[in-house]
């Protein structure tokens, strides 16, 4: 059983086939359990791409979106809406780093965009570095500087900038591959897609001198590894590196689609009416559910339970196919001795939902930051079973 493997398509189903479908049917979900259409319950560790932060039908999740709902449902930037500023206000003091200035978007891929784009107008430079290995996005900039997407997907006949790609956690490349025409530096301090990699502290406080040195930015793409998912606010918090911006989103809404761009003084500074523009970024039903899911991190203790059980998955999880452990956090992969698409089908049929990444050999993990002691021994329990 594979993941790749699709769901039989009816003569009624409209959707574009652009998704391989993991051979489950979700109908409905609580906490870290999903319930499939032929009525099994599986343990979710894959957190719909890192999105699921609180899990599913968290109450205070759940009271915000309906309470807002109540009050108005929508409006746009152009009219001032208290529950939008409380909630830049409080993501800026959950950071805790001198980046106090917000821009609501919906996703991850516009964050990037707007981040690129900003470095770009504000530099008047033509190049972006990238690293070898990254995910940033499907549209033009974020895609542009997505490892592998010119051959794969990307589609547009050229990119709106040169892009020179970075060796991963190699120092000695830096000086070469970002120069006086380089506008930006992004990086995911610990990818996502590319294995759970986590690029360390030396790399990263390598490219933040690189940058001073050249007058680059330095965008740190948090939108999957960000929101306390390695047990800090962001991994800029974690390594003690800072960048001029950092890009979120997955966590920051737990379910509800909402983006954000984190600016620093030096961006922040060239910015006037006009600059940049969204509809729907910063609505007030997004911005309810990100102040939620803030009060929820931190009134629930979440950052120090992924601290916590994190440790456990390395300690106990080293079982069956798996030699390994690396990432971060809850942003983990498990390398193993099978290819991780057999061990992902085989946990699956045990009842618990993974991921893969694009290194063959990596099962990730990105679990909602819930999960309990009782979740990390039932798999243990199932990698134990696997025959390697």
């Amino acid at each position: 059983m594979s993941h790749d493997a699709p769901l039989a398509r009816t003569a009624t189903d409209h959707l574009a086939p652009v998704f391989a479908r993991y051979p489950i049917e979700v109908v409905a979900a609580r906490d870290v359990w999903l319930t499939t259409g032929d009525g099994r319950r599986v343990l979710d560790l894959y957190g719909g791409h890192a999105v699921a932060a609180l899990g599913y039908g968290h109450p205070r999740w759940l009271a915000a979106l309906a309470s807002q709902a109540g009050r108005v449902a929508f409006q746009s930037n152009a009219v001032a809406m208290e529950v939008r500023g409380r909630a830049a206000r409080k993501l800026v003091e959950f950071a805790g780093l001198p980046l106090d200035t917000v821009f609501f978007v919906n996703t991850g891929a516009e964050a990037n965009e707007n981040a690129l784009k900003l470095a770009c107008r504000i530099t008047g430079r033509d190049r972006v570095a990238a690293v070898e290995g990254g995910f940033h996005g499907r549209t033009a900039a974020a895609g542009a500087v997505t490892w592998g997407a010119a051959a794969e997907w990307y589609g547009f006949p050229r990119t709106p900038f040169e892009v020179d790609f970075l060796p991963r956690r190699d120092v000695a490349a830096l000086a070469a591959g970002i120069t006086g025409r380089t506008a930006a530096v992004i990086v995911e301090p610990v990818q996502g897609v590319g294995g759970a990699v986590d690029m360390g502290r030396e790399y990263l406080a390598a490219l933040r001198a690189r940058c001073d040195d050249t007058g680059a930015f330095l965008i740190f793409d948090e939108v999957q590894c960000g929101m306390g998912r390695t047990g800090c606010p962001f991994a800029a918090n974690l390594h003690e590196v800072m960048p001029d911006m950092i890009t979120t989103a997955k966590a920051l809404g737990a379910g509800f689609p909402v983006g954000a761009l984190l600016l620093g003084a030096r961006a922040a500074a060239t910015l006037k009416v006009g600059d940049l523009g969204t509809t729907f970024g910063g609505g007030p039903l997004a911005c309810a559910v990100v102040e939620a899911v803030i009060d929820a991190i931190r009134e629930e203790g979440l950052l120090a339970n992924i601290r916590r059980i994190a440790v456990l998955i390395r300690e106990a999880c080293v079982v069956g196919p798996v030699t390994a452990t690396q990432g971060q956090g809850f942003l983990l992969g498990l390398r193993m001795r099978v290819p991780a698409r057999d061990a992902q089908a085989a946990l699956l049929e045990r009842g618990i939902l993974t991921g893969t990444s694009a290194d063959p050999q990596v099962l990730r993990l990105l679990p909602p930051f819930t999960l309990g002691e009782s979740h990390v021994g039932l798999l243990r329990d199932a990698l134990a079973g696997i025959v390697a």
